[in-house]
């Protein structure tokens, strides 16, 4: 029994998204020589820094790279963003398809920072995360360039793996201690 996209299927979306490997590289290059800096100033670990740091690098990837055919042409896209769904498609999130896609890309950032301790810059983080889902189907709906669908359920999806993220993620903080050692506290 297989669960999920066919492999006919995972080779047709990383073909129709060529930029996403190039980008997926390079936010991991970005994110292992930002980590040390972000770490220090979280007072993490600094795997705990790369690990926020890789999953915001590849949510960026996957949602904000251009379709090959919008390489190939100019300014495609409707403009128009659907509006159709704005409940989590919890039916759905057992088989690989749209909606747990969604689901999955955000729940290592949802993890990552909920494994975080307490602080200011932990709250400041988790609120931007939340607003990232509205600002990636912004961006979809203004640069028509990227060939991309805004759609409410994209945003649902993303914040319903973003909340699932957190929820493990703070639970997995209460049981290990993720702060730097080499600081105090």
């Amino acid at each position: 029994m297989t669960i999920g996209l066919p492999a006919e299927d995972i080779d047709t979306i990383i073909y129709e998204y060529a930029g996403f490997i190039p980008a997926l590289v390079g936010s991991i290059a970005v994110s292992l020589i930002a980590s040390d800096r972000l770490a220090r100033f979280l007072a993490v670990g600094r795997t705990v820094a790369a690990a926020t740091l890789m999953s915001l690098g590849i949510i960026l990837s996957a949602t904000l790279t251009p379709s090959r055919e919008a390489l190939q042409q100019s300014a495609l896209g409707s403009r128009t963003c659907d509006l159709s769904r704005i409940v989590p498609a919890l039916g759905d999130l057992g088989w690989l398809n749209d909606a747990s896609l969604n689901v999955l890309l955000f729940l290592p950032l949802g993890l990552s920072l909920g494994v975080l301790p307490g602080s200011r810059p932990k709250t400041v983080l988790i609120v931007s995360a939340v607003g990232l889902p509205f600002a990636i189907e912004a961006i979809q709906l203004v640069v028509p360039a990227l060939d991309r669908k805004c759609q409410s359920g994209d945003v649902v999806d993303n914040v319903t793996g973003l909340a699932l993220g957190l929820a493990a993620g703070i639970a997995a903080g209460r049981l290990f201690d993720v702060r730097d050692s080499r600081r105090p506290g």
